[in-house]
C-alpha cells in the first residue's frame, strides 16, 4: 500500500451546532479511487488537541483528539480529497 497525504473537509459537533473543518491526514491508498485514513495530522491548521476551537469561543470548542481518533480507519474517496505533495 502507498502512503499519501490528503486534505478534506469534515464536520464536527460543537455547542452551537455542526461546523466544517479542514483535515490534513495521512492515508493508505487501497485502490485508484479510495484511501483509508491512518493518522490525522492537523484540524484547521492545528494539531488535534482537547478543547480545540475554530474561533476561540467555548460555543465553537470540540475535542479534537477524540474526533481525530474516530477518523482513523475512515474510507475516503480520492475524488473528494485534495492530494498534498
Amino acid at each position: 500500500m502507498t502512503t499519501i497525504t490528503i486534505k478534506y473537509t469534515s464536520s464536527v459537533k460543537v455547542l452551537a451546532g455542526w461546523r466544517d473543518v479542514q483535515i490534513l491526514a495521512r492515508a493508505e491508498k487501497t485502490s485508484e479511487k479510495m484511501a483509508v485514513v491512518s493518522e490525522v495530522i492537523e484540524i484547521d491548521g492545528e494539531a488535534p488537541r482537547y478543547g480545540q476551537s475554530r474561533s476561540g469561543s467555548m460555543s465553537q470548542a470540540f475535542n479534537g483528539k477524540a474526533w481525530a481518533a474516530k477518523q482513523i480507519g475512515a474510507k475516503k474517496r480520492l475524488s473528494s480529497c485534495e492530494l498534498v505533495a
